[in-house]
């Protein structure tokens, strides 16, 4: 087997490398990632520049694009096969509800998805690295069930690990993804030249948290798995749109 791992931490990321001593032995591991923190890249690539791939000093290859160049790259030029699964994270911070349209670490795994191969994502609830090895555990636990289901068809999950000391042995769920409100204001402040800059600000609190959402398994101690999709189509608005604008079925 083998298991490509990326992220959007950058190569040089302690859950990077967390994931990947995690996942020794299930297979043979590449490791193709970006050369520094892309978060919130979402599914980025990189079209006005070349790309370069090299070995860091840690062993692992990085990329200077984004995760979802990481991946591109890894299965259209630089792997000499098909992985047999592709793994993201674990990333420093969750990735739920709306989170999951920005995210590099759920993008990586995507771009596996958009291959054809089985991807899993990774993320840690909170920021900070707070019991990593624990996550990495329960992370493990994760993709070895998941072997064992089989790999024959692409599947693209979403996994929130809560940072705990007992990771690997807190329930998993099978969740939706949750809501939040829209991202608090922008933070407004003047650079040392004078010049006005901008920070994005912070995203918002859950709006849509109940039973049943990513955010209730996590705040509940739970590992919440959340199998995504790539249809953006409103399915049920094809209708309506079509007599709205009174076009034909």
């Amino acid at each position: 087997m083998l298991i490509l791992i990326s992220n959007d931490d950058g190569y040089l990321a302690p859950g990077l490398a967390a994931l990947v001593k995690a996942c020794e032995g299930l297979g043979e591991i590449e490791v193709i990632a970006p050369e520094q923190n892309a978060s919130g890249a979402s599914n980025s690539l990189t079209l006005s520049r070349p790309l370069t791939v090299h070995r860091g000093g840690n062993g692992f290859r990085f990329v200077n694009g984004s995760p979802s160049d990481s991946v591109h790259l890894a299965l259209t030029g630089v792997l000499g096969r098909k992985p047999d699964l592709v793994l993201s994270g674990i990333n420093n911070g969750a990735n739920m509800g709306d989170d999951t349209i920005y995210s590099g670490t759920v993008a990586a795994a995507t771009e596996g998805y958009l291959f054809g191969i089985p991807s899993i994502a990774f993320s840690q609830v909170d920021k900070g690295w707070g019991e990593l090895d624990a996550a990495a555990a329960a992370a493990r636990a994760v993709v070895e069930q998941v072997i064992a289901g089989g790999l024959a068809q692409p599947f693209l999950l979403n996994v929130n690990i809560p940072n705990r000391a007992d990771a690997l042995t807190l329930p998993r769920r099978i969740t939706r993804l949750g809501r939040r409100h829209a991202s608090q204001p922008a933070i407004r402040q003047e650079s040392p030249r004078g010049d006005i800059i901008y920070w994005i600000g912070p995203a918002g609190d859950a709006r849509e948290a109940g039973e049943g959402t990513d955010f209730h398994a996590t705040t509940h101690g739970q590992i919440s798995i959340t199998p995504l999709q790539m249809d953006l189509s409103d399915h049920a608005g094809i209708a309506p749109w079509q007599t709205r604008l009174g076009l034909a079925s």
